[in-house]
């Protein structure tokens, strides 16, 4: 079965607009706040967020760092093969700053909880907000909920719901079945 197009890329842009204006009425100039993106996926959904908020606010210092949760997972050590990590890259303090925790999908919460996990490794930050493009309702395995959505779906647990961006932020959302397992 051909994979369903959620989000295609005239759709993605408006999202993304619409999100960025959300933030500021949030955030107002962004001088107390930073991003946070979850490698790898939510590095680029970060990118295109904070490509489009300086466009809106030129004026304004906004920054974004990316987290690798590899092992702050807490399925790191059940894998066949080892993990290659990713790169973190926080080049700013966190402690005391509104943090914006930027993933691509958000289905049972897990990687968001080993996001946070990781965070507390560079401070304390005054609070936390969360970003995702897609939340797959109905699955939560933690009690976590986004603040900031682009676009929330149904979907089974044999789907998948695959995000993607190229380099210069076009891309789209897919949703695939997988095969059932015998």
């Amino acid at each position: 079965m051909r994979p369903a197009t959620l989000i295609d890329s005239e759709h993605l842009q408006l999202i993304i607009q619409r999100l960025c204006y959300q933030l500021i009425e949030n955030h107002d100039d962004f001088s107390n706040s930073v991003f946070l993106a979850l490698q790898p996926r939510g590095v680029a959904v970060a990118n295109r967020i904070c490509e489009t908020l300086k466009e809106i606010l030129p004026e304004s210092s906004i920054r974004v760092g990316s987290l690798d949760i590899t092992f702050h997972r807490d399925d790191f050590r059940r894998r066949d093969e080892p993990l290659a990590p990713n790169r973190t890259k926080v080049d700013f303090l966190i402690e005391d700053k509104k943090v914006i925790l930027v993933d691509d999908v958000l289905y049972t919460g897990r990687t968001i909880r080993a996001g946070l996990d990781a965070m507390l490794s560079f401070g304390r930050p005054s609070a936390v907000e969360l970003l995702v493009l897609v939340e797959r309702r109905f699955s939560r395995e933690l009690p976590i909920s986004p603040n900031y959505i682009g676009k929330s779906v149904d979907s089974y647990d044999n789907q998948r719901v695959e995000v993607r961006l190229d380099e210069k932020g076009n891309g789209k959302v897919l949703l695939s079945t997988t095969r059932a397992q015998k």
